[in-house]
């Protein structure tokens, strides 16, 4: 593997490899350019957002636009896994579930109209035999399915990235915490490592995850307003028959549901990684230091236990999940992106990515190209960044 010099200088450095950086060093060698990629941690260690056995990818969003940015996530995904020869990303159809009148709800349906995406409209009984004896919901709720869904194996597609940004020429380089980002007068920026060793760069992006906030502030003065969150996911066991009615595969879907107000929000996906076991978990999840989790024991999970026995007619054993597996989120508070330049003495110099609130990874492949371009070019291409500026907030600034 290439090495970094500390007198090297690089077109991009990226500074965080999750799934967000190692897709950004993934477009920016592929484009050619001299990338540098750096971890605070092992590569595909399991204190962030970007580790684990699956991921959902689910065009359907209320918010109109991630749906651009989710379809051409389906080719990337495509195309880079062709690249590496191993398969990271397993189709499947997607199901939502809620009260009819639910604003959710009734969003995704005028989205999926909005987008000519083909799509049904379910009421329990038609949703019951579409899926007989295995999913069910009150009278008053109405399901939305398509063709759309999907699961994403994260750690691998991490991987993934990491080794096609190398295949390209990136560097890469892991346990390499970064303190500071200074700027160097017309030539773009120095980054700062807490081993002591600096790197030059005429751009970087800034992709750590729920470390965001802390580096943000201290290089800026920026605060964002990012909350990191300690989450949790469940995987719960099939009931002996009925392993196959469960498993990807066959017709059972990724799903969200979400069930009115001050309920709970959940999703889940079919048996993929633990055979007999579906993954079910709440949206959401307690806040937290990153430097400093508390390694709780889940968020709401009594609620998520009677909404399984509900929903999966006891074809689900709702009595306690097999599994936990503890990720974080980083939540912004409209639960949409951060995709911008830092500005202030950096102008365009510095880019970040950040606040991807529990359901970016999906989207990580797109979330490179535009950081790449962001950074390189100054702009990105085919895409509206609006919705994911900075300025839509507002902010404590000393710049």
């Amino acid at each position: 593997m290439q090495t970094a010099a500390a007198d090297d200088s690089f077109d991009v450095i990226i500074v965080g490899g999750g799934v967000m950086g190692s897709a950004t060093a993934y477009h920016a060698a592929k484009r050619g350019l001299r990338a540098l990629l750096l971890e605070q941690f092992d590569f595909l260690h399991h204190r962030g957002s970007s580790h684990g056995e699956s991921r959902t990818i689910r065009a359907n969003y209320p918010q109109h636009h991630y749906y651009p940015l989710v379809m051409e996530s389906y080719t990337l995904w495509q195309q880079a896994q062709a690249q590496i020869g191993y398969t990271v990303y397993f189709p499947t159809h997607q199901l939502n579930m809620g009260p009819a009148q639910d604003p959710v709800i009734r969003a995704v349906i005028d989205n999926c109209n909005r987008h000519n995406m083909p799509h049904e409209v379910l009421n329990r009984r038609q949703l019951a035999s579409k899926f007989p004896g295995r999913i069910d919901i009150p009278d008053d709720w109405i399901a939305i399915f398509n063709r759309l869904g999907g699961i994403i194996k994260p750690t691998k597609a991490v991987a993934m990235f990491q080794s096609l940004a190398h295949k390209n020429g990136a560097v890469l380089k892991d346990k390499a915490e970064v303190i500071d980002i200074k700027k160097d007068g017309e030539n773009g920026v120095v980054v700062f490592a807490s081993n002591g060793e600096s790197y030059r760069g005429r751009k970087c992006v800034v992709t750590v995850g729920a470390w965001v906030n802390k580096l943000a502030k201290k290089v800026s003065g920026v605060e964002l307003p990012i909350q990191p969150l300690e989450t949790h996911v469940f995987y719960w066991r099939v009931k002996e028959g009925h392993e196959r009615d469960f498993a990807v595969g066959g017709d059972f879907p990724t799903f969200s549901s979400c069930t009115g107000e001050g309920g709970i929000h959940v999703y889940g996906t079919p048996a993929l990684e633990f055979p007999g076991l579906v993954k079910v978990a709440v949206h959401g999840g307690n806040p937290c230091d990153p430097d400093k989790r508390p390694w709780a024991s889940g968020f709401r999970v009594q609620d998520l236990k009677e909404w399984i026995q509900e929903r999966f007619m006891d074809l689900v054993d709702s009595s306690e999940p097999v599994m936990k597996q503890a990720c974080m989120y980083s939540m912004t508070p409209d639960e949409d992106f951060i995709v911008d330049f830092l500005g202030g003495e950096f102008g365009k110099d510095v880019v970040v990515g950040g606040g991807f609130s529990g359901h970016g990874f999906k989207m990580a492949p797109v979330i490179g190209r535009i950081l790449t371009e962001l950074a390189v070019d100054g702009f990105a291409s085919g895409v509206d960044i609006k919705p994911f500026r900075i300025s839509r907030f507002i902010m404590n600034s000393r710049i």
